[in-house]
């Protein structure tokens, strides 16, 4: 009962809430049953005073109030009592739906939190699918079992409630059913340990399937074009065999506990009943009242042993996304909390990067004046992206600093420096979802003419206003129902739509043919002088435009060059760029 420990920690309040609502019902329950001996020995004899009755709760409270305990009023007891314990079960089943659904919005919030806060290179190690299904299928597990370990405790006290009152009629006869219900517990405890097993199996297997599967259908285009569709299909098939099997094993050992416990169940009562008119000398009422409670008391403890089955099996996908939390949590990212200016230049003073043995960047001194459209050039593999990465604080360097303009980097906050970023990736991020949306995400503080503004910007308005819904037209999934450049422009409209201060390109006209790279190249280089550009690029097109273009190799610096098309434009040439 790990989980319901944590969850109530959780949620305190509403928890203790629930346990007093379930605690009340079952007193009240139990008030009311001991109304039954009294109301079954005067239904048998009629004639019986109320002296003679069996010394219940209830005919005590009756007789100290002056109420005769006759039949009529110990019916409407137990009917008064069953109608409170209804409503009050109903308030804490209430409160039980609540937790249900907070649990699950939790967890999605609390992974969904870490996962954001943790550092770029924690990601590198983390695979989307699994990533995914703990957002959606192991929440749901999660709260699932909540609710199942909820209705333990509840069946738990009612199950306590109806031993109690069967214990004031009888206690030996209580005791030996009692007795007979752990038995019932070991006797099935095997399938209650491989319900567990078989659960810990669907977790696992849950995050390599749809890992696999997130994989599959992001190449279905390239699987499908070299006819690799059916060996992807079979590897899936292959995982789906296993988690198959984890969930016959569930079904099974649910299915056998649920069909194997009502025979043993019967079997019980009728050894207890067979005692009990055999060998103790119990009245009629009594052994009618005791059969009712004792099939009530192990029926429950069934019930707890079934629905206990069920939380076991599902609680790991809980300490699955728990666990995943916490390695986010530790990854988390740090900076300071100094709010960023960019008035004059980025500087990178002396910067070095490296991975374990590897050094990426080596003494890396680079202004980016303010204003000023730089491209660093080099081959694949010679650090470009990663100075983009140090800019933009995703990496730290090794050595050296970063400053904005006087401020280190390191002192500010990265979120607010975030904020002032534009970037757009040289792979193409496009939802299925609207122009509108694809261009905001969503954010509800930009408006349609921000939209429009930024879609202006980035060339991309004239073949938005021509589609058939505007700006709420579709885009499909990826993108694919626009051409590449188009799709390029979206996500220049969407780095720009915030207004940034600094517009970042990595690899931006990597994948377009070259008509598409000179008609976007024209695009960008409208922004000169009006926001700062830095690019990446290994193709011309980015560096024929650039104020200065930055060479890099092997990780450093190698030399700069100025366009000399820039100084017929009337911008100040850019200062000198120091290099290693």
């Amino acid at each position: 009962m790990r989980l319901m420990v944590d969850v109530a920690r959780a949620y305190p309040a509403r928890t203790l809430v629930t346990l007093f609502a379930l605690l009340l019902a079952g007193i009240v329950q139990g008030l009311s049953l001991s109304a039954l001996l009294p109301m079954l020995q005067v239904a048998l004899d009629p004639q019986t005073s109320g002296s003679a009755l069996s010394d219940s709760p209830i005919v005590s409270f009756l007789r100290d109030v002056g109420i005769t305990p006759a039949l009529g009023n110990l019916l409407i007891i137990i009917v008064i009592g069953m109608t409170v314990k209804g409503l009050l079960m109903l308030f804490a089943n209430r409160h039980v739906g609540y937790t249900v659904a907070q649990v699950a919005t939790d967890v999605r919030l609390k992974l969904l939190s870490a996962l954001l806060g943790a550092r770029w290179d924690y990601f590198l190690h983390q695979p989307i699918g699994a990533l995914t299904n703990a957002m959606a299928t192991e929440s749901v597990r999660a709260s699932s079992a909540y609710l199942n370990g909820a209705r333990t405790i509840a069946l738990l006290i009612e199950a306590l409630v109806y031993s109690f009152v069967a214990l004031t009629v009888s206690w030996q006869v209580t005791l030996s059913a009692l007795a007979g219900g752990v038995l019932l517990f070991l006797l099935f405890g095997r399938l209650v340990g491989t319900a567990r097993r078989a659960g810990l199996r669907q977790t696992d297997l849950f995050a390599s399937l749809l890992s696999r599967m997130t994989d599959t259908l992001q190449s279905v285009k390239a699987l499908k074009s070299m006819g690799l569709a059916e060996r992807a299909s079979a590897v899936q098939e292959s995982e789906t065999g296993r988690l198959n099997d984890a969930l016959r094993r569930q079904v099974f050992s649910e299915e056998a506990l649920r069909a194997l416990q009502e025979p043993v169940i019967v079997m019980l009562v009728a050894l207890g009943l067979y005692a009990v008119v055999t060998h103790w000398s119990i009245p009629v009422a009594s052994i009618m009242v005791l059969v009712v409670l004792l099939v009530r008391v192990l029926s429950a403890a069934g019930k707890v042993q079934r629905a206990y089955q069920k939380m076991v099996s599902q609680e790991s996908a809980y300490w699955s996304i728990m666990r995943a939390v916490d390695n986010a949590e530790q990854a988390r990212e740090t900076g300071g909390n100094q709010t960023p200016h960019l008035n004059r230049e980025i500087r990178l003073d002396q910067v070095c990067f490296s991975i374990g043995d590897k050094q990426i960047l080596r003494d890396v001194a680079l202004s980016i004046p303010v204003g000023s459209f730089t491209t660093l050039v080099g081959p694949s593999g010679s650090g470009k992206t990663t100075v983009v990465d140090l800019v933009t604080g995703l990496l730290k360097p090794t050595a050296g600093r970063i400053l904005l303009d006087d401020t280190p980097l390191a002192d500010c906050s990265l979120s607010k420096w975030r904020h002032m970023i534009g970037y757009v990736p040289q792979e193409i991020l496009l939802l299925h979802d609207s122009v509108l949306n694809n261009v905001t995400l969503g954010d509800p503080a930009l408006s349609e003419a921000d939209t429009e503004w930024a879609l202006r910007a980035a060339g991309a308005w004239d073949f938005v206003a021509s589609m058939p819904e505007g700006l709420h037209t579709v885009v499909g999934e990826r993108g694919g129902k626009v051409s590449g450049g188009q799709r390029q422009r979206l996500c220049i409209a969407r780095a720009l739509v915030r207004r940034p201060k600094l517009l970042i390109l990595d690899e931006a006209t990597s994948a377009l043919d070259p008509s598409s790279e000179a008609a976007l190249c024209e695009t960008l280089s409208g922004l000169r002088g009006s926001i700062t550009v830095l690019a990446v690029s290994h193709q011309s097109g980015l560096a024929d435009i650039a104020d200065r273009v930055i060479h890099i190799e092997h990780g450093k610096l190698t030399g700069s060059e100025d366009d000399p098309a820039d100084q017929d434009d009337g911008l100040s040439p850019p200062g000198p760029v120091s290099t290693s």
